[in-house]
């Protein structure tokens, strides 16, 4: 496919190397080393798409992403950085580029995204800008959501697209996996960002509780119902009501939450005033809802209607890449919340934490480090501070908690590979040899216990 290309990066190597790689694909290429320089060319080069770097001296990729939809609204722009955390892509984003691409860049990617981009846009499906230039609202913190993972990326690009419109979004994902930030993400990056964000955990009431939190309620419309009261439906007002665990309601509301979605009108409870909604709703989900759809327990057409926008959050052992990330920001916010001073942590500790499997994902990691932190006396993080697995159900403490092995010699003599196999040597002695249950404490499958087994030649029960 044809098309006309414009590279700009300060790094002369990658520019160049780049720009190689496309005309070996019959591309027609251009290079420009600032931001500066490129918008100088688009005049006469008319790209097609510009591939730009995000971090360059003078005028950023970000701004120029701007100016280029503002002098050339017919072409497209994709984004690359090494900066992979979630406000990098969010922005790129809602600045309208198309894409992200995290450095280095695997050429094969490069390939292959330029052809579905130039193809889309020759198809006519170009995505449009989505960022007012003149929001004066700062971007919510880098820390709301962290990790540099492909999966994760796609959730920020997401996010990025979602601003600049209202679809009802469904996000699936294990508990413990960050569903309400990302909700909550795409709130604050939407352009109803001051309105109210209002997360509902529909498991945690009752069918009736529910009902009158969202809808309201009448005055006597039940016992204890003194006076009238407004539900979270009308009170979000142009903001987002979040539903978490959507896949637990009964079919009675969610007929009424179908109501919501297809006309945004709703009764309150006990009353017969058709009220309306103008709040964005995303709902949340551990479940398989097409299985409850199978089963009879969940709406077909409720089911249909939630996903127009849908994303899988990854859990946290499918991304153990980020788990570094992620413990540095969560021991920054632990930090400001209990004023605790960790703030790095042994290469022992986190040799066992990359050896755990992470059942309650982020959330059961943000409740390790916060246990950890508070027993350590001074900044760093050992290994005798870890607590891994008390969160699981049925689980005691003691039992959960890693063996000393590290007091047996010195820190700075302790190999890696010591740790972890000392560690499971002495699960597997507590649970006296039974290795189904020995997985289970340290959070892993049984054939990943097997594998450790093997590798470090370990025994049974002393």
């Amino acid at each position: 496919m044809q098309g006309r290309i414009l590279v700009v990066d300060d790094e002369e190597g990658l520019r160049e190397a780049l720009a190689e790689r496309l005309r070996h694909l019959e591309y027609e290429v251009g290079t420009a080393d600032s931001a500066e320089s490129a918008l100088a060319q688009i005049s006469a080069f008319e790209p097609h798409l510009v591939l730009t770097d995000l971090r360059m001296p003078g005028m950023s990729g970000l701004d120029l992403t701007e100016r280029i939809l503002v002098d050339r609204p017919d072409a497209d722009v994709v984004v690359m950085t090494g900066h992979e955390d979630m406000t990098s892509a969010v922005g790129a984003m809602k600045a309208g580029a198309v894409d992200y691409l995290v450095k280095p860049v695997r050429m094969e990617a490069l390939a292959s995204l330029v052809e579905r981009v130039l193809k889309e846009q020759f198809l006519d499906r170009k995505t449009p800008a989505l960022r007012d230039q003149d929001d004066p609202r700062p971007s919510p913190g880098p820390d709301a959501i962290v990790g540099g993972d492909p999966r994760m990326i796609e959730v920020y690009k997401l996010i990025g697209t979602l601003a600049g419109n209202r679809a009802t979004v469904l996000i699936r994902g294990e508990t413990g996996t960050g569903k309400e930030r990302v909700a909550r993400a795409i709130h604050e990056h939407s352009n109803h960002a001051t309105e109210p964000f209002i997360a509902v955990n529909c498991t945690a009431l009752s069918e009736s509780l529910l009902e009158s939190e969202l809808f309201g309620h009448v005055k006597g419309a039940f016992t204890g119902a003194i006076g009238g009261r407004r539900g979270y439906f009308e009170l979000a007002g142009s903001g987002t009501v979040f539903l978490d665990e959507i896949g637990d309601t009964s079919q009675e509301f969610q007929a009424k939450l179908l109501r919501v979605l297809q006309e945004r009108t709703f009764y309150p409870v006990g009353g017969e005033a058709l009220h309306s909604t103008d709040a964005r709703i995303i709902a949340a989900t551990h479940q398989p809802l097409e299985t409850l759809v199978e089963e009879g327990s969940f709406r077909e057409d409720l089911y249909f209607r939630l996903r127009l926008v849908e994303k899988n959050i990854p859990p946290l052992r499918e991304r153990m890449s980020d788990l570094p990330l992620l413990i540095e920001a969560l021991l920054a916010r632990i930090r400001k919340e209990t004023g605790q001073k960790v703030d790095r942590v042994e290469q022992a500790a986190l040799a066992l934490m990359e050896a755990y499997d992470w059942p309650g994902n982020v959330r059961e990691l943000e409740n390790a480090l916060t246990r950890a932190a508070l027993v350590a006396r001074g900044r760093t993080l050992a290994v005798d501070h870890l607590r891994l697995g008390v969160d699981r159900p049925g689980l005691d403490e003691e039992r959960a908690t890693p063996a000393p092995v590290h007091q047996r010699v010195e820190r700075d003599d302790l190999a890696l590979a010591n740790v972890i196999s000392e560690h499971v040597q002495f699960v597997i002695r507590r649970t006296g040899g039974n290795k189904s249950e020995a997985a289970r404490i340290l959070g892993i499958s049984r054939s990943r216990l097997q594998r450790y087994v093997d590798r470090f030649d370990l025994d049974g029960p002393a």
